[in-house]
């Protein structure tokens, strides 16, 4: 047995759900008219295809195979310590990186990447690099350190759960689509557990006030309802799941790959909500072409260079504010500021504006930790190169390196 397929074994092994459904027998004939495929195209090429390769991804990967011919791609499904599962177009492989992680958290891997693969020296895979990202889904850590954190990359659409077992959170949703908007993605809010609701079609037009220009959708995973003209809308494409704990991430995610491809806990009987269920990002794949990333569910949802977002998100403030008189326009109490004559014709809510103001604060103060936190280390890389050069002057001048010409000559 090859070293290749002895990892590609174990992978499968250790997590029995990606495996099967992704391996290149397993996944659906490709729509070749329109991939863009043709008669004759191989079957690990429209395998690649229908997990997201594209001809971009595959001009970056030529670069690496200038190098190294036996250059492979694959798409990163897992990472777990310094180690991950890739889906290619043979199967689940399991592969080390190689190298130290980058220092900035929002350039290490994750779900959804594209790498280059290649044999090590002792025939197991190694990560040689990942492509250039398409897209990426960041929010800001959860430490102090004013970092950021990638969810997931190369993501077409961002699905974001709601759970209508729980009361819509109007804030929080804003916050999901305005993060979704930066990440370059289209927002798509999904309202899980239709069942449960007997005002659905109110709470959809609720979510399309508060997130104009994204998807909306009602499902039932318990009935089916809905579950198909969601898996329509996100057919050939890859789409990040995200959402609070408990939000039906897990269920919707079986419901939309037609398999057990998640565990799911049983919902608390004294008010039907969820339970934390998912720890780790995976990455599925769909019965009718494309991905599904899902992730685990989030407590916090702080912002990190959402500036852009946010404007998207609350497009028609953003809009308002070109006709305001003065072009610094706060929006308090100026003369002439046509979005305080829309809040007094009642047609921009006051809740509105106050929300807006609350997701720049936040990113105007991430922004700034961030940049202090950048001074600082950058002032301690130039100590360091100082000491360095120091301690190369020495060195050359004979004398005991780091003393500065303190200490006597060496013998």
């Amino acid at each position: 047995m090859s070293s290749n397929s002895r990892t590609t074994r174990s992978a499968s092994s250790r997590n029995p759900s990606l495996a099967d459904p992704t391996s290149a027998a397993a996944l659906p004939p490709a729509d070749r008219s329109s991939q863009g495929e043709t008669a004759d195209a191989p079957d690990g090429a429209a395998a690649l295809r229908r997990l997201g390769w594209d001809d971009t991804f595959a001009a970056a990967l030529e670069h690496h195979r200038s190098a190294d011919p036996r250059v492979l791609p694959g798409r990163i499904a897992r990472v777990d310590r310094g180690r991950c599962e890739l889906v290619t177009a043979d199967g689940l492989v399991r592969a080390a990186f190689v190298g130290r992680p980058a220092a900035d958290p929002t350039e290490r891997a994750c779900t959804g990447d594209w790498a280059a693969l290649a044999p090590a020296a002792d025939g197991t895979l190694e990560v040689r690099a990942l492509l250039p990202r398409r897209s990426a889904f960041l929010r800001s850590g959860s430490t102090r350190a004013a970092r950021g954190q990638v969810l997931a990359a190369n993501v077409d659409t961002a699905l974001i759960a709601v759970s209508l077992a729980d009361d819509l959170v109007v804030g929080r949703l804003e916050r999901f689509v305005a993060l979704a908007w930066a990440a370059g993605t289209t927002p798509t809010v999904v309202l899980t557990k239709s069942d449960l609701a007997h005002d659905v079609d109110h709470l959809l037009s609720d979510v399309r006030a508060a997130a104009p220009g994204a998807g909306a959708f009602a499902v039932s995973a318990r009935t089916g309802a809905g579950v198909a003209e969601l898996s329509a809308a996100l057919r050939g494409g890859s789409a990040a799941l995200l959402g609070v704990s408990g939000a039906g991430k897990s269920t919707l995610a079986n419901a939309l790959t037609g398999r057990e491809s998640q565990r799911v806990r049983a919902n608390r009987d004294s008010d039907g909500r969820g339970r934390h269920t998912t720890t780790t990002r995976d990455l599925l794949v769909l019965p009718e072409g494309g991905v599904l990333l899902d992730t685990p569910g989030l407590r916090g949802v702080g912002l990190w260079d959402a500036a852009e977002g946010v404007g998207a998100t609350f497009g028609e403030i953003e809009e308002l504010a070109g006709r305001c008189r003065f072009g610094d326009c706060g929006h308090r109490s100026e003369p002439g500021c046509a979005v305080l004559a829309a809040i007094e014709d009642g047609s921009l809510p006051q809740r509105r504006l106050e929300s807006y103001r609350k997701l720049l604060r936040e990113n105007d103060r991430l922004a700034a930790r961030a940049d202090v936190l950048l001074r600082a280390e950058q002032r301690k890389e130039w100590k360091r190169r100082a000491a360095q050069g120091r301690w190369e002057s020495d060195r050359k001048r004979g004398l005991t390196p780091g003393t500065g010409g303190r200490g006597s000559r060496r013998r």
